[in-house]
């Protein structure tokens, strides 16, 4: 009976426990809330002590809460980061250190050619007209930095107008120095030379051997050599092979201005540059027009500068080399005295006979244009040919004594000029002998 007696005694402590409100009767109504607030606390261990009559449970010890570790972040490397500036410094350094050799090798003239090139400067030039006039030419790549460097040196308004002889591996004080100083030589002696029209390369190397401006040898080796820098020069055929000299008929017929004991080099400039003058855009445009390259406008040229006595009668006689070039079926060769001259004086001229280039130059023998120009002519010749004057002739004789030129249609009536011209001619040669046999009589009286 001993569950009984512990129930009792519990349930003794329990009403002692209770305070003295509790013994008034609870209706539904008046029910509180902290009767069963205590109930609710009690643990399921403490129901089961009720119904067990057992000993209480010992009260069960929260275990602290167990705090959550925050995850650390993961620092990102910086590796690759410096990696990457590291390479774009290392790289910008790499492009300026390039780009400061490159601006200082042409500073220096470093690398550069070492060919002579005729600058003229404009009247009231400035100095980034001279700058560009500069670049154009290939002496200096970089206008502003000569135009910073001109600058620096107060040079701005010291170039003097005219022609300056410079070159490309001159440092740029150099060529400011050049470009700003009048020659002190006082021993130089200024010489006029005028090249005729229709003169050959070697009639005008003779020229200026003779008024001691430079030797002919090496006038005709620099001259035919080229690569100068001039336009005209890049529309010129690479192929040669058959030309005796290279760059006849580039000579522009004119009068020009030497030093004696002046460089071939430089004397080659002046005349380049008077060609390369001289054929103008409009003059290029109506050569490609006709379908003629610089060549075969030059050669053209050059044997209507041969066969025209004067210039009223160029036009024609060019009318007369296009008539027979477009009708090569009838007229296969031009029959061109000049050219057959010319291939003689070429025979002459040869070290090693070469029948090939010979026969070239000769109209009689080949057909269409010669391999190059037979002598160097005048603009009015150039002009006759771009002209392209329509006409119906294919034959033409000249009197070489009055300068008169008979033009014709058919062989026949060709045929009947040239009886007459030969007559002319014989005639005029009996009147001079006779003249001169007269002036002599005169003389011995």
């Amino acid at each position: 009976m001993q569950n009984k007696d512990n129930n009792d005694i519990l349930e003794n402590d329990i009403e002692e426990s209770l305070p003295e409100e509790q013994d008034e009767e609870i209706t539904p109504e008046t029910e509180t809330d902290e009767y069963e607030d205590d109930f609710q606390q009690e643990s399921p261990e403490q129901e089961e002590y009720y119904e067990d009559d057992s000993e209480p449970a010992p009260p069960v010890s929260q275990a602290p809460r167990k705090r959550k570790k925050k995850k650390k972040k993961k620092r990102r490397s910086r590796l690759p980061g410096v990696i990457i500036l590291t390479t774009f410094i290392f790289a910008v350094s790499v492009c300026l250190s390039l780009v400061i050799i490159a601006f200082g090798r042409d500073m220096l003239g470093i690398g550069k050619s070492e060919s002579t090139y005729l600058i003229v400067i404009p009247e009231g030039a400035t100095t980034v007209e001279i700058s560009e006039l500069l670049k154009k030419e290939n002496i200096i790549k970089s206008p502003k930095c000569f135009q910073l460097f001109s600058r620096l040196r107060k040079s701005d308004s010291s170039y003097i107008a005219g022609e300056h002889f410079v070159r490309p591996n001159m440092a740029y004080e150099t060529i400011i120095n050049e470009l700003t100083t009048i020659p002190e030589d006082k021993e130089q002696v200024t010489v006029e030379v005028t090249f005729p029209e229709g003169c050959t390369i070697f009639d005008a190397a003779q020229i200026l051997e003779q008024n001691s401006i430079c030797s002919a040898d090496e006038f005709i080796f620099y001259f035919n050599s080229g690569g100068l820098g001039f336009d005209f020069e890049n529309r010129l055929p690479a192929d040669t092979s058959l030309k005796f000299y290279r760059m006849e008929g580039y000579l522009f017929p004119d009068t020009y201005f030497f030093y004696e004991d002046m460089s071939p080099e430089q004397v080659c400039q002046k005349i380049y540059l008077n060609f390369d003058n001289k054929m103008t855009p409009e003059r290029y445009a109506k050569m490609e027009s006709l379908g003629l390259s610089l060549d075969e406008l030059i050669t053209f040229a050059s044997v209507v500068q041969k066969e025209a006595a004067n210039t009223d009668t160029m036009l024609y006689v060019a009318s007369v080399f296009w008539n027979r070039l477009r009708n090569a079926a009838d007229f296969p060769l031009l029959q061109s005295d000049p050219t057959s001259n010319y291939s003689e004086f070429v025979q002459r001229k040869m070290d090693v006979y070469d029948k090939t280039i010979v026969d070239s130059y000769n109209t009689y023998v080949s057909p269409g244009l010669p391999p190059g120009a037979i002598c160097n002519p005048g603009i009015e010749a150039i002009d006759a040919v771009l002209e392209n004057v329509e006409s119906n002739y294919f034959f033409f004789i000249a009197n070489i004594y009055t300068g008169q030129t008979y033009f014709s249609e058919t062989l026949g009536e060709h045929e009947a000029y040239q009886e007459m011209v030969e007559g002319q001619v014989d005639e005029y040669i009996a009147s001079s002998i006779a003249a001169s046999k007269e002036a002599e009589a005169n003389a011995e009286t």
